[in-house]
């Protein structure tokens, strides 16, 4: 989990457009994140092995 002033850093306008950090909506993580679902990877297997996510079907062979 991020610091909470760290996530609240990244969601300010930052002062030039090449400075934007994206953030997991869930825990704040910046890499290994997928912008599709704004979430990381971590969040996103998580949420698709419990079927949260639609359209999204963890495979298993």
């Amino acid at each position: 989990m991020a610091k909470t002033s760290v996530v609240a850093r990244s969601q300010k306008k930052p002062k030039f457009s090449s400075r934007i950090v994206r953030r997991c909506f869930r825990c704040g993580r910046k890499h290994g994140y997928m912008r599709a679902f704004g979430i990381c990877r971590i969040c996103f297997r998580e949420m698709a092995t419990q079927g949260q996510i639609p359209g999204v079907k963890k495979s298993s062979w």
